[in-house]
């Protein structure tokens, strides 16, 4: 049986520095609005946990910036194709959307293809 591994939670100290570098597009910045140093600041960053704990809220945030983004993707699709199909559009306007449309479509083609060859890969792997 596994043992349970309990992680401790991080300092409020900690989590407002790592809130701070996660909106602050400098370390300065961060340091000043987290109240401390730039020298503070470099020191937390030489901290394993730190360093752990940053990337995996930096990994957090970024996942919900995505998950965003293919909220709108139908949005952006019907766009695309909108702006592909309206004739009073500029010529090169529309083949920019045409070409958008074509590679997307292209991407996603591949995408399932290497899907399908994974999944075959896995069944045919022997289980140990």
């Amino acid at each position: 049986m596994k043992s349970k591994r309990i992680r401790r939670r991080l300092s409020r100290r900690a989590e407002q520095i790592i809130a701070a570098l996660l909106e602050h597009p400098t370390q300065e910045k961060a340091a000043a609005a987290a109240g401390i140093s730039t020298v503070t600041l470099w020191r937390w960053l030489r901290k394993p946990k730190f360093q752990k704990a940053l990337l995996q809220a930096r990994r957090e945030a970024y996942s919900q910036a995505v998950a965003r983004l293919q909220q709108g993707s139908a949005a952006a699709a019907a766009t695309l194709l909108r702006v592909m199909c309206d004739g009073a559009a500029p010529a090169s306007t529309r083949v920019r959307a045409a070409d958008k449309v074509l590679g997307h479509a292209a991407k996603a083609m591949e995408n399932e293809d290497l899907a399908v060859r994974v999944a075959a890969l896995e069944e045919a792997a022997p289980t140990t």
